[in-house]
């Protein structure tokens, strides 16, 4: 895992992420690795949260947390992304706020710094969701830390698992209409997008853009997503 995000083309990553406000990578998982998580989603043992998302009125699907110890591919994924995304996310908060303070190069560091405000419990999930499924728009946020960047991997192939299920984004900048995106990813496929603000450079400088993802409506078939948070939650 580690090889494979150390050869993604970070440079241009970084620029379509401060260009559009997201990045999406080639396929990063083979499909049989895609298929190894989608065959955990049964195990109960992996999980330590599982959500109804009818009931909480958040969409039609479901979704569940990782339990300590994260599977070997998650963890290695997790720790990988985060030494590349680190560097913009410091370089995001350093554009919003002067006095903000580095967040470290390595993430057992960075989830020690979550500890330390309380933010304890693991953060990556796996999603699903059956045909007439979907994500209401949101952010993951589990309390006061949080990193400027999350990740989300297909794990099922597209026109073939299932149809529809496009990945959005919401962004909302001041004084202004919102921009919507819909991103299609090929299984194994990751995007790369801000949890909370991204910083838009302006006449006067910098300002905050809010951001919020979720997911159209699945029409037919069966959709699985990995989902990586670096902070944890409290």
């Amino acid at each position: 895992m580690k090889q494979r995000v150390e050869r993604l083309d970070w440079g241009r990553l970084a620029d379509s992420l401060d260009a559009d406000g997201y990045a999406v990578t080639p396929p990063i998982l083979p499909a049989r690795h895609c298929a190894e998580l989608i065959g955990l989603y049964a195990q109960r043992e992996r999980f330590r949260k599982k959500i109804d998302m009818a009931r909480l009125r958040f969409g039609v699907g479901e979704y569940k947390y990782f339990a300590d110890p994260l599977p070997a591919q998650v963890q290695q994924l997790r720790a990988a992304f985060y030494r590349h995304l680190v560097p913009i996310a410091n370089r995001w908060m350093l554009a919003l706020d002067a006095s903000a303070r580095p967040l470290p190069p390595e993430l057992a560091d960075y989830l020690r710094y979550c500890a330390e405000r309380g933010q304890t419990k693991p953060t990556p999930l796996m999603l699903r969701y059956e045909a007439s499924g979907y994500n209401c728009m949101h952010q993951d946020i589990y309390g006061d830390e949080v990193f400027p960047l999350q990740i989300t991997i297909a794990l099922s192939r597209r026109e073939t698992d299932y149809s529809g299920g496009e990945f959005l984004l919401l962004e909302d900048r001041p004084r202004s209409q919102a921009r919507c995106s819909a991103i299609t990813l090929e299984i194994g496929e990751a995007v790369i997008f801000p949890s909370n603000f991204r910083p838009i450079h302006g006449r006067r400088g910098y300002y905050r853009a809010r951001i919020r993802h979720g997911v159209s409506t699945v029409r037919s078939g069966m959709r699985y997503t990995l989902g990586i948070i670096f902070h944890n939650a409290a």
